[in-house]
């Protein structure tokens, strides 16, 4: 039976692809039916198949696995197919048409990755992927010219590291003649440039910039579908791919707190949520490279949970962008009083992030941190529990304080529509159903699970840390205001070093072909004026000879032939 089955499976994340074709092709209920069916679908063939590789595609001499369901990709197929549906939901009637289907092909080929069981079929969907994500950027031109070049910007990373990751996978294959996608080892050139191809989707150093760079320039509901696909997908390659590398230890403490010290110092509420996803997956690397049972379920469970209380901050943030028109943190305040829904959302997800008791961030996150206490890893156990204290200054509190409290910025916009309020108390649901009850999580992660997060000990050092926190922004509240400025990243070198050093070139390039050009036109001319002199009017070849000249020399040729034919 389990062979018949396999014999018609198709990848799960198929039908979000196919449904952004049928998108433009629908109107009105139909298409919002549509666009709330196909994730659901999605989700019960995500669950109808069972474990195993089921589909085998001979491709050369190689063949694919399009469909290699495991307990990982199981995992991040079904929150990919959650967020497809609430993102939906919350999209339904402000985004284009162009930015729905795009979103799907985004998020279809999300979870194509995670039931890819060879390289090949990885990187195909991961290609179609970036082509997705970049077209919800370019969804948003019209209204946002400041997208379409952060798209660009965009695209090149996401090239560059699809670029990396193909030549890793081709020299892989070429070591190794396998193209199965399993455990390796960082100890040759090919597993370092599929390392490095993949931490570039992860948003490591030093491109980590990419996300703040261009994620808030999306659309409202573009920027929710952005931050839950590509950085996760990373993290689940990673997991699969090169857990308990030492290295990831490192790049995700920086990571952590590179997204900390940026989103501090920013003034846009949706670029200080960008930074907090670089922060929060450099929580999922560090667990990664820890490598430990414990640490791989702490990373899984993490991304889950990060992907829905993330969506949540963004959904309220992108709420009040599209009722504000505003994003600065010094343009408001105040908006409880008009936008309750909004705000109550917003503080449930920042709590969620913070990993506040009971709610999903501390169930999940207190896994990561207990993972690197058992492996004796103190500096690293350490690091994560003073990071933890950083996300509640910046995400679970600078967000909601500065844009709902603070100052009264006098503007009273109501809710948003309800379709984006009914996403918003989905994901708020989720966030403290999960904090509640765990165990849901827990039984659905790659390893068994023998922990209880509900200690009294672990219970008062999380209240302790968030109780100092709190305090420490309160106190130093008039250095945490925000003013007009720019921050300056590791993308200023590729913004605007790069573009001065590519007019430089251009000038130097220039002046070269200038001075080429003049030797090629000297060269022509001469060789003209060598033709006038010798065929012009005045030229030897050209003058008239008389004919009797010509039979002289008609004859000469004549004796010299005969001469020569009896010699």
């Amino acid at each position: 039976m389990t062979e018949m089955l396999g014999s018609i499976l198709l990848p799960p994340g198929l039908v979000l692809i196919i449904g952004a074709f049928l998108l433009p092709l629908v109107e009105g209920k139909l298409r919002a039916a549509l666009v709330l069916t196909l994730p659901l679908l999605t989700l019960a063939l995500v669950w109808l198949i069972p474990d195993g590789n089921h589909v085998q595609i001979a491709f050369l001499d190689y063949s694919l696995q399009p469909v290699n369901s495991t307990a990982e990709g199981r995992l991040f197929a079904t929150i990919f197919s959650i967020m497809a549906f609430a993102g939906g939901l919350y999209a339904l009637k402000t985004a284009t048409l162009t930015e729905l289907s795009a979103a799907f092909a985004y998020a279809g080929s999300a979870i194509g990755v995670t039931f890819a069981g060879d390289l090949i079929t990885l990187f195909i969907f991961w290609e179609m992927m970036a082509l997705g994500s970049t077209m919800v950027l370019w969804a948003n031109t019209a209204a946002n010219p400041k997208a379409y070049k952060a798209s660009i910007r965009y695209l090149l990373v996401h090239l560059l590291g699809g670029v990396v990751l193909m030549s890793g996978i081709v020299a892989y294959v070429f070591e190794t003649g396998s193209t199965a996608f399993t455990a390796m080892q960082a100890d040759s050139v090919a597993t370092w440039l599929i390392l490095a191809g993949f931490l570039v989707n992860a948003g490591a150093p030093p491109l980590s910039a990419w996300i703040a760079d261009a994620y808030p320039e999306a659309s409202p509901s573009g920027m929710v579908f952005l931050s839950a696909f590509t950085t996760k997908t990373a993290v689940f390659v990673l997991l699969v791919g090169f857990a308990g590398t030492e290295i990831l230890i490192y790049i995700g403490l920086y990571m952590v707190f590179y997204g900390i010290i940026y989103a501090l110092l920013e003034n846009d509420m949706r670029r200080i949520l960008a930074y907090s996803i670089v922060n929060q997956v450099g929580f999922m690397v560090t667990a990664i490279g820890i490598g430990s049972e414990m640490a791989l379920n702490g990373a899984a469970a993490h991304a889950f949970a990060h992907i829905i209380y993330k969506a949540l901050l963004l959904m309220s943030a992108g709420s009040v962008l599209l009722m504000t028109s505003k994003r600065k943190c010094t343009e408001l305040g105040g908006l409880f009083q008009s936008m309750p829904v909004t705000a109550i959302n917003g503080i449930v997800g920042a709590l969620a992030i913070s990993a506040f008791p009971f709610t999903s961030g501390f169930v999940t996150k207190s896994l990561e941190t207990s993972a690197a206490a058992y492996e004796g890893l103190v500096f690293v156990w350490f690091m994560l529990l003073a990071a933890s204290a950083g996300v509640f200054l910046h995400a679970g509190i600078k967000f909601p304080w500065f844009v709902f409290f603070q100052k009264d910025s006098g503007m009273r916009p109501p809710d948003p529509a309800a379709n984006m309020r009914w996403a918003m108390w989905l994901f708020s649901f989720l966030c403290i159903a999960i904090g509640v009850y765990p165990q849901a999580l827990y039984s659905i992660l790659p390893y068994a699970v023998d922990y209880q997060p509900y200690t009294v000990d672990h219970l008062v050092t999380q209240f302790q840390l968030l109780l100092f926190a709190g305090f420490a922004f309160f106190v130093l509240l008039p250095m945490m205001k925000r003013t007009l400025t720019i921050s300056l990243d590791f993308d200023w070198f590729y913004r605007r070093f790069s573009k001065v050093v590519g007019d430089e070139f251009s000038v130097k390039t220039g002046k070269v072909f200038d001075r080429l050009e003049m030797q090629v036109r000297g060269g022509v001319t001469g060789f003209i004026q060598r033709l006038h002199r010798h065929h012009g009017p005045q030229g030897i070849l050209a003058r008239t000879w008389p004919s009797g000249a010509m039979v002289l020399w008609v004859a000469v040729m004549l004796v010299a032939s005969l001469v020569l034919y009896y010699v």
